[in-house]
């Protein structure tokens, strides 16, 4: 696959360059800043327009043939593999792991003539306990563990332990920790409370990069997801998160649309990119490819790399993989011939 510059084209589908500038991306984290709590309440979003806006962006924009090929293998690349149900194990763990390593059947990367690229996952995404098993696994391939923290899911427990958590999780080999915000500081309007909470997990995490999940679907307003936003990337979020993927609702594209001019506007104030997480619900290739186009007509062709755009998801990588066998085979496959486990 060749790089793409056209607003319909995929960019290049990853591989060394791909890292190699996440590495140089990385080597300017998002600082944060000083909070101006009076100013939090002013962001005020119009609900209507950014509907209205997100429903145009699946009509907007189509790619077809080895073009969507092209972006399904990007959106591979910015997948954060994830298991986070109450009956995992080791062997899940180690079993997303290895697809993790190898996220495609090696007949279909004949096909497609992407062998050089070594197209491998974002990251892993696993409980604490798992981390271990995880960092054990995916040893030598560069792909990075990912613990959610901080009381997973509802983030609920004493601060004291929730920073615990963060370290412990740190000590034992995640590079990347996913933390969650006490959604009543939100909802309540205690804005100074919410930096000091995201500040303290930042200091926690320590050289790990910090994804601060919003958990959208319970901040009642858009214009909450605005302020909520705002105040994890001032308090040095490298990453906001939509959701935990245990609510009722969760990453939509209203959502990602304000989270995403939220992100445009913090970088035209300070020079620093903030990442964004799309996770839970998006199980498709198409929503996948919505995804991306957002991102691509929001933010532009520079949040299009896992340095600075990941999807929370499991099932996603099964369809994704799915319809690339259609493009290679014309033909489309059973799931079970794309297993996770």
């Amino acid at each position: 696959m060749s790089r793409f510059t056209s607003a319909s084209h995929a960019p290049d589908a990853g591989g060394a360059q791909d890292r190699a500038l996440r590495l140089h991306e990385e080597s300017a984290r998002n600082p944060g800043m000083a909070l101006s709590a009076d100013v939090i309440p002013l962001i005020r979003v119009n609900r209507s327009a950014v509907e209205r806006r997100a429903a145009t962006i699946p009509t907007r924009r189509t790619v077809k043939k080895a073009h969507q090929a092209a972006w399904l293998l990007r959106a591979i690349t910015c997948l954060d593999l994830t298991t986070l149900s109450g009956d995992d194990t080791p062997g899940t763990v180690e079993r997303l792991c290895a697809k993790a390593r190898r996220p495609l059947r090696d007949d279909l990367v004949e096909a497609l003539g992407v062998r050089a690229l070594d197209i491998k996952v974002g990251a892993v995404c696993v409980y604490h306990t798992f981390v271990p098993t995880a960092v054990r696994a995916l040893e030598g391939s560069s792909i990075p563990v990912a613990a959610v923290s901080a009381g997973f899911p509802a983030g609920l427990s004493p601060l004291a332990q929730r920073l615990d958590e963060i370290r412990a999780s740190v000590e034992a080999g995640a590079r990347e920790i996913d933390i969650v915000i006490t959604r009543a500081h939100v909802l309540l309007g205690r804005w100074d409370a919410l930096y000091d909470e995201v500040r303290a997990f930042r200091e926690a995490c320590g050289d790990a990069h910090m994804k601060a999940i919003l958990a959208t679907g319970e901040l009642a307003t858009l214009s909450n997801v605005a302020r909520a936003s705002r105040v994890a990337m001032m308090a040095g979020a490298d990453f906001i998160k939509t959701s935990t993927g245990k609510e009722s609702a969760n990453a939509t594209l209203p959502v990602g649309l304000v989270m995403a001019r939220m992100i445009r506007a913090y970088e035209a104030e300070t020079g620093y990119a903030v990442g964004l997480k799309p996770a839970g619900g998006i199980r498709s290739a198409k929503s996948a490819l919505e995804w991306l186009i957002m991102i691509k007509e929001e933010l532009g062709d520079r949040w299009l790399s896992p340095s600075r755009f990941r999807f929370g998801a499991s099932g996603l990588l099964t369809d994704i993989e799915r319809q690339l066998e259609h493009h290679v085979t014309g033909r489309y496959s059973a799931a079970n011939r794309h297993p996770m486990v």
